[in-house]
């Protein structure tokens, strides 16, 4: 049986968790003191996710060159560098709104990039 000692990220309490494993599979989450902390532990164990937080380049845009953005939803962790590497290579032309998709499917994570400032 596998121990993996995580901390949990779900909500501001930060609990120390222990997750219990057998042949890959989640057999009990001990710490946490509410479900997200449940959830969150199983769901990183098995298939770790993140958001991702960036800029894309603009064109056209006064005042700023760059707009601040995110993926729309998680996408999975093996998957940060590629989707980096095509946000790095990304421009967008100006006008831009908070929530226009900036980059549809990203490294083909079915995810899209959406914008989170505007910029004139």
């Amino acid at each position: 049986m596998e121990k993996r000692e995580l901390i949990c990220i779900g909500c501001p309490m930060g609990c120390q968790m222990t997750v219990e494993m057998d042949k890959g599979e989640v057999i009990s989450v001990a710490g946490n003191t509410c479900m997200r902390g449940d959830i969150y532990a199983r769901k990183e164990v098995t298939n770790p996710t993140r958001i991702v937080t960036s800029t894309v380049l603009v064109t056209g845009g006064k005042k700023k060159d760059r707009v601040a953005c995110k993926t729309a939803t998680d996408i999975p962790k093996a998957k940060i560098f590629d989707v980096m590497h095509v946000i790095n290579h990304a421009k967008a032309a100006a006008p831009i709104k908070i929530g226009d998709v900036l980059i549809k499917d990203v490294a083909g994570t079915g995810v899209n990039v959406i914008a989170t400032a505007n910029i004139d």
